[in-house]
């Protein structure tokens, strides 16, 4: 957690102290005297009023009767009665909660703009922000307010283009028209505006407004600037910009690709200085040095490089610092003990190394210190460099995976004002210090993914009053956890402490002092009955108590308590039971995990959960009530995953409620029937397993209309027809194909050589026939060496979904998931396939496993085969193929796999660790000979001996030779083996035994 409300609080009294512009009040006072609005103006705003769409009924004062000037958001002359101000601005804001979101979102206006408002001719201040227009334009009219000062259209769902009308408001001073929805053709319209102090027009396309540095040097009274996130490009230099007034200058999220621009540094009036984001390079200017007014200066998220000049140290009077996201190198200075000033430092992720500087501890003003992701190396010792007067200012403390070790020592009790505490994803070891109790303010402490350890768990915690969140899951603690730990956490909203083997001990009728939010407990011991003081808790929105050995029953009011839960999880228990229905658990996002326990009976009905897990129970009987009870409204689920029950039945028809699926898992049950048309309705459907049930019938076409498909297994089942040509044209990202086990028959189409994404493609034990098309070489996917492990999943609002896939290898099923994105298969075998082995396979050179056994393939064994270089499984066997092995498979240096057996292959067995090392059972069946096989090839079968093997026997050195070669191999094979590539899993001695 990044605490930014410092720097905020230092903008604000820097502008307090430094900017002398006019503010506009929003505040509205009493009038004096008896002066009521204007008649002609109250009617021109219940005109303006009748055109707006007020859902919230926010302007229910103006009634049309009463004084306007009484009106809310509208502020009258005290003299005179005219209108000057309106202030229609959404003040719900805060997006923390969703009910404040829905607050705001009903708050919006909406609606159109009357020209009445011309009328109002001593208006000086419009204030439309944060409202919903729809996407109109703004009127052209408002160009025509000349008394205006002060306009604010930002984030009012204006759009299209800005008229250039507005750079009639020669009066104003200030700007303000952020929103994405508009764009603007050029900046020329601007240079009117002479009085312009305030000007923000972030978020606004600016993408051919390259004119805005000319623009800007003709605004004499500018102060502020704000192009933030228009689309600003400039590749090359960034043009000068003079300005002798400018305090503020905010050019953040744009793409510039350039070096930071000097002219920038010369600026000597800016406060306040923000750059992030932007795409700059190379160096930090030592001119920066020269910048004394800086209060502010945010160069985050690029790509600069070198080491921090020194003349940023120098500045003694900056107050925020944030280098966080770029490849600075080297050490932090020792240097940046000088500045004095400073109380907001954030240097994470930036590649600094070595040790924390000890003069940081000087300083005095220093509330927030960010130095995650860094690596420091640092032992506990990385505390000292925390002492001195920092000790008593400092409340935010971010060292995040920065590599640190050893124990934590009591120095940490010293930090009396530290509110947050986050050394998550750490080396560091040893138990909590009992000095962390003494952290009186601390209020979030986040230890997670470290190697703490300890049989007690610390009972000082309690003492900490102010404590809302703890995160220590994923830690090395034992020990039992009972009431007295929570005895006065009573402001304690979330407690994280998954992946600890804890135990809690609490009485049967205890009541936390607490109210928690979420709660994560995952693989605590919890006893086998429902814990029962979770009833206590009326605020949950996380609830996760899987893997804690509970095998009692749902109690009956569990499931009114979390009728607001947007993430629970109880799966990899025992508890048995039937469920009748799940209720909604959040007006937002919601994941259900009930999966892997011992719930029976019939599917629970549903109410619009976005992701459920059901998978790995005995839920029995059909799916009908479960798919098809939707009469009222579609289900907005997105994960379906009822995999390993019971489930009979023919599969439901129902698809048409379920739009928003993008995954499917109904494998392993006992579902009939054929794959429904509705089906055609999952246009999100990414994944769809339905393997090992007893489905039959021909694939529809319908399924042509899930054309995001990237995992289809409809293994074990009893398809039948051809394999549908169709494929290859509609799924065009599809990585996983796994057809086997069916009673599918005829040609494989070379149509389903377009699926260039295949990783995975399994057609074994059907009944195919013809030849193996030869366009196989367009399986680009295959054709790649896969250098890096990428989950894949699919990313949804609650997180993202791994995908798993079963793959046939070896002998034997494996389920992978993490790794999936390095498995590359390809399996024919068990069909009636003829004819030669393409040589255009072996420029696969991407695939580790491949099995065409049990066909009548014919001729010999590619040549090149060797070229297929990561191939660790290799099965052959089972065929008619003759003539030699290729010599070239001795450098097969990563083949841990072969079963050649029962072809017609003749000859000796080239010598390499890898084929020497098989089981002789690999090579039966043919007429070959060498080692593993018993027979010799110079005396038993006649074959005429190679030169190297006669040279050797002159020599007297053949058994020598030999081994020289087997060592050298077994080096070889070792070293190249295991770089940089993640093997599939081993074979023991007898996997080559499956033969006739």
């Amino acid at each position: 957690m990044v605490i930014m409300d410092v720097p905020r609080r230092a903008v604000t009294l820097v502008l307090l102290r430094f900017l002398a512009v006019a503010t506009i009040t929003v505040v509205f006072c009493s009038r004096e005297g008896n002066v009521i609005c204007l008649e002609s103006e109250r009617q021109s705003l219940m005109r303006f009023k009748e055109d707006l769409v007020d859902p919230s009924n926010r302007l229910s004062s103006w009634d049309g009767h009463s004084d306007c000037c009484n009106w809310a958001g509208v502020v009258c002359d005290n003299s005179t009665g005219h209108v000057r101000e309106l202030h229609l601005r959404n003040l719900h804001e805060n997006m923390g909660a969703w009910a404040a979101y829905e607050a705001y979102r009903r708050s919006k206006l909406g609606g159109k703009i009357n020209p009445s408002l011309l009328n109002l001719k001593h208006l000086n201040s419009l204030d439309l922000s944060n409202n919903d227009f729809g996407g109109i334009q703004i009127p052209h009219f408002i160009g025509s307010l000349r008394s205006l000062r002060y306009l604010n259209l930002s984030n009012a769902g204006f759009g299209g283009v800005v008229p250039h009308q507005l750079g009639n408001l020669s009066s104003l001073h200030y700007l303000i028209l952020g929103d994405f929805s508009l764009r603007a053709k050029n900046l020329r319209w601007l240079s009117g505006l002479s009085l312009l102090q305030h000007l923000d027009m972030s978020r606004v396309s600016l993408d051919m407004g390259h004119d805005w540095p000319q623009v800007i040097n003709t605004l004499p009274s500018l102060v502020e600037l704000h192009l933030s996130n228009c689309g600003l490009r400039y590749e090359g230099t960034l043009p000068y910009v003079n300005h002798t007034s400018l305090a503020i200058l905010n050019l953040s999220d744009n793409y510039f690709v350039c070096l930071l621009p000097s002219w920038v540094f010369s600026l000597h009036s800016l406060i306040s200085l923000d750059l992030s984001n932007a795409v700059f390079q190379g160096p930090i200017p030592g001119s920066i040095r020269n910048m004394t007014n800086l209060r502010n200066l945010d160069l985050s998220t690029n790509n600069l490089t070198a080491t921090i000049p020194h003349g940023l140290h120098s500045l003694n009077h900056l107050e925020s610092l944030d280098l966080s996201d770029n490849l600075l190198q080297g050490r932090i200075s020792g240097d940046i003990g000088n500045m004095t000033s400073i109380n907001y430092i954030d240097l994470s992720d930036s590649g600094f190394e070595g040790r924390i500087p000890r003069s940081i501890g000087n300083l005095c003003n220093l509330k927030v210190l960010d130095l995650s992701g860094n690596n420091f190396g640092d032992g506990p010792d990385f505390l000292t460099s925390l002492s001195g007067c920092i000790i008593h200012v400092l409340e935010s403390l971010q060292l995040v995976e920065s590599q640190l070790s050893g124990h934590l020592n009591d120095q940490l009790g010293q930090l009396k004002n530290l509110r947050y505490l986050n050394l998550e994803g750490n080396s560091i070891s040893g138990p909590i210090p009992m000095s962390l109790g003494r952290l009186s303010s601390l209020r979030s402490l986040n230890m997670a993914d470290n190697q703490l350890t300890g049989t007690h768990f610390p009972e000082n915690l309690r003492h900490l009053r102010n404590l809302e969140e703890i995160y220590i899951s994923s830690n090395l603690l034992e020990g039992v956890v009972s009431e007295v730990h929570f005895s006065n956490l009573t402001n304690l909203k979330v407690f994280h402490a998954s992946g600890n083997p804890l135990t809690l001990k609490v009485s049967t009728n205890w009541i936390p002092p607490f109210q928690l939010e979420e709660i994560h407990l995952r693989s605590w011991h919890l006893g086998q009955q429902f814990p029962m003081w979770v009833q206590s808790q009326k605020k949950l929105s996380g609830l996760d108590l899987s893997c804690t050995g509970i095998s009692d029953g749902i109690p009956a009011w569990f499931w009114n308590l979390t009728s607001q839960t947007s993430y629970l999880n109880l799966s990899h228990n025992q508890i048995h039971g039937e469920i009748s229905y799940i209720p909604k658990q959040s007006d937002i996002y919601s994941e259900v995990y009930l999966d892997s326990n011992q719930f029976s009976g019939p599917l629970p009905r549903l109410s619009n959960v976005n992701e459920i897990y059901l998978s790995n129970n005995s839920f029995s009987g059909d799916m009908s009530n479960f798919l098809c009870n939707w009469t009222d409204k579609a289900s907005q689920s997105v994960v379906l995953r009822l995999e390993k029950n019971l489930l009979s039945g023919d599969l439901p028809d129902c698809w048409r409620y379920w739009e928003s699926l993008s995954v499917v898992d109904l494998g392993n049950n006992n579902l009939t029937g054929s794959i429904p048309s509705s089906i055609r309705f999952l246009h999100n459907l990414e994944s769809l397993h339905l393997h090992n049930n007893r489905l039959s019938g021909r694939l529809p076409s319908s399924l042509s209309s899930c054309t995001n498909l990237q995992i289809i297994d409809l293994a074990e089942n009893e398809f039948v027809g051809s394999i549908p040509a169709w494929m290859g044209k509609s799924f065009s990202n599809l990585m996983v194909l796994s057809l086997r086990s069916n009673k599918f028959h005829g040609e494989i189409a070379s149509e389903l050589c377009h699926l260039c994404s295949l990783q995975i493609f399994d057609l074994a034990n059907n009944n195919l026939s013809g030849k193996i098309p030869k366009c196989f070489y367009n399986f680009t996917a295959m054709a790649k060496e896969p250098n890096e492990i990428i989950h894949l999943s699919y990313p949804y609002a609650g997180g993202e979904y791994l995908e798993h896939a079963v793959v046939v290898t070896k002998g034997r099923e494996s389920q992978y998931d993490i790794i999936l994105s390095l498995v590359t298969g390809m399996d024919l075998s068990c069909n009636n396939l003829s004819g030669e082995i393409p040589k255009e396979l072996t420029s696969l050179f991407g695939l580790r496993t491949l099995n065409l056994s049990g066909n009548h393939l014919t001729g010999m064994i590619p040549q090149r085969i060797s070229d297929m270089k990561l191939l660790e499984s290799l099965d052959l066997s089972r065929n008619q193929l003759s003539g030699e092995i290729p010599p070239s498979m001795s450098g097969m240096t990563f083949l841990s796999y072969l079963n050649l057996s029962y072809n017609n292959l003749s000859g000796k067995i080239p010598l390499s660790t890898q084929l020497q090392s098989q089981n002789a059972t690999s090579f039966i069946g043919n007429h070959l000979c060498g080692l593993p096989l018993t027979e010799n090839c110079s005396i038993s079968t006649g074959v005429t001996p190679e030169i190297g093997d006669e040279e050797d026997k002159q020599d007297g050195h053949e058994m020598d030779w030999f081994h020289l070669c087997m060592a050298l191999g077994f080096v070889v094979g070792f070293n190249e083996r295991f770089k940089n590539v993640v093997p599939l899993q081993g074979a023991g001695k007898d996997s080559y035994i499956d033969n006739e």
